[in-house]
This record gives C-alpha cells, structure tokens and sequence, in this order.
C-alpha cells in the first residue's frame, strides 16, 4: 500500500470517528472556530485541570478534512499539559506551512501526520488547520491553562 493511500484511510477513518464528536458535560475552556470560505464550523471544548488536558471534544460540521483533522487533533491532546498540547500545535502549523519536514520529528504529531501533504491543495490548508487555530486561540486566551 502506498502512503498517499494509507493517509487517505487515516483521514476517512476519523472523519467517521464519533468519539470525539460530542458535547463535554464539564469543561473548563471552550472556542469556536470557522471558516467562512467553505463552511466549516466547531465549537471546541476542553476540559483542563492543574495544567493537564483531561478531556476534550468537537461538535459542528464541515468536510472531511476538517473533522477528521478536529479528531486527530483531541485524541493527540489528550491526557497531555497545555505546554505540550501548544508545542504540538505549533508543529502541526509548522508541518502544514512545511517549515518542519522531516518525518523524525513529526512524528509526534501521531496520525496528523497524514495531513502533511495538504499544503499541496491550498484550498484545503484551511479545513486542516481550523481545530489547530481554534484550539490555539482558546488557550492562549485562557490566562489559567496557559500559565501552567
């Protein structure tokens, strides 16, 4: 199997991911995010406590791209620090602008690395990187988590 076609199953396989797809009951941050060029739209939530992602989901619609983007993005997320969840953040924008290309260090970025090759359809970036600014912006934004 190539790898254009494995990260083509990687993207239909989260985008079909209910899991994170929800409403949290608790949460302590929320944000959202949309991309008036297509259409996309979600609301971001995140439940963070004493520094540590404890549990976050998506709800809204749009393209695959961008939900299966959204899914990858809170299963990384999970369980990690905010610093961390940041730093993983910045170099999943960092990987779509392509100012990190090798595959050593984008390996922490997990099945979001399937989305590397979308800078190659311009259109596209923005469906890709909507959960990633929206998660960014909510917790810069967020004194508490962001100070932790």
């Amino acid at each position: 199997m190539d790898m254009n076609q494995l990260y083509s199953d990687i993207i239909l396989e989260h985008n079909q991911n209910q899991m994170n797809k929800r409403a949290l009951d608790k949460f302590t941050l929320q944000e959202h995010g949309h991309n008036p060029s297509c259409g996309d739209d979600i609301t971001l939530q995140a439940d963070i406590e004493g520094g540590i992602v404890k549990d976050a989901a998506y709800t809204g619609h749009g393209c695959a791209i961008s939900q299966a983007s959204a899914d990858m993005m809170i299963d990384l997320i999970k369980g990690k620090s905010v610093k961390e969840a940041l730093r993983l953040v910045d170099l999943f924008l960092d990987m779509i602008k392509r100012e990190v290309t090798d595959d050593d260090e984008l390996e922490d970025l997990e099945d979001a690395i399937s989305l590397k090759n979308i800078s190659n359809m311009p259109a596209r970036v923005k469906c890709a990187v909507l959960a990633w600014h929206t998660l960014k912006e909510a917790l810069s934004g967020d004194k508490e988590a962001s100070n932790q």
